[in-house]
């Protein structure tokens, strides 16, 4: 049984993640599996970059563009940067092929996007939006000026690839220079999270991360919870 405080509603933030997205898919994962009432009882859902897209599979079930996505990267050196690997093309003509013709209705007011304006680079949260197609486009645009967007915010659970002062994110045993401020979060300094930074644009296998972020989202559900899940929940599967 999930304790009541895991019931009372909730939002997320996923912070920018570049293709370590499957991290917080793993994360997602474990939440529907284990809090469905948490879930359930969503107000808001917040993401930024990789983690917009993520959002996006909180808000209609699908991932399978992504996973296509990330596997295009694997198959050239200069990963998602390559010119013939069409990454960017495969994501949008997923959401195009996934998201319903009145997605936008159902994503606004509840789905909040970190951008940043290309007139001045300040940061914007976007959560109206007028068709599909603004509602894709937005999803493209990414944010560079907030990397964790209403972490802060009471009730906000916060999740990220990168160890920091974060709810939900690995958590590394040492750090090379404490803790430092990047785009409005706080992360630490350490070779782990060095090597995430390389991996999030460069991915290494899926099931690595996912697994990863299931296991996290597991820590965080005891901590919070005390709950006691037996072996057979446990198991990513």
């Amino acid at each position: 049984m999930v304790p009541q405080i895991l019931k009372r509603p909730h939002a997320l933030s996923f912070a920018a993640s570049g293709f370590l997205m499957y991290y917080q898919l793993g994360v997602v994962r474990a939440l529907k599996e284990l809090a469905p009432e948490m879930i359930n009882s969503l107000s808001r859902v917040y993401g930024s970059s990789g983690g917009a897209l993520v959002a996006a599979v909180i808000t209609y079930a699908f991932q399978e563009c992504l996973f296509k996505a990330v596997e295009d990267s694997r198959r050239s050196f200069w990963g998602p940067f390559s010119p013939f690997v069409g990454v960017f093309r495969t994501l949008k003509e997923g959401l195009i092929k996934n998201l319903s013709e009145n997605s936008h209705q159902k994503a606004s007011g509840k789905l909040y996007l970190s951008l940043t304006r290309v007139s001045n680079l300040q940061n914007v949260m976007v959560s109206e939006y007028k068709s599909k197609e603004d509602l894709i486009e937005r999803y493209m645009d990414g944010g560079f000026t907030n990397m964790q967007p209403c972490h802060d915010v009471e009730g906000v659970i916060s999740i990220s690839p990168f160890t920091g002062e974060i709810d939900i994110c690995p958590r590394d045993s040492q750090a090379l220079f404490s803790i430092v401020n990047i785009f409005g979060t706080t992360i630490q300094l350490s070779m782990g999270n060095f090597s995430r930074a390389f991996h999030a644009g460069f991915p290494p296998t899926i099931t690595r991360y996912h697994s990863l972020g299931y296991q996290n989202a597991i820590s965080f559900l005891l901590m919070t919870s005390k709950c006691v899940l037996n072996n057979t929940a446990l198991s990513p599967g």
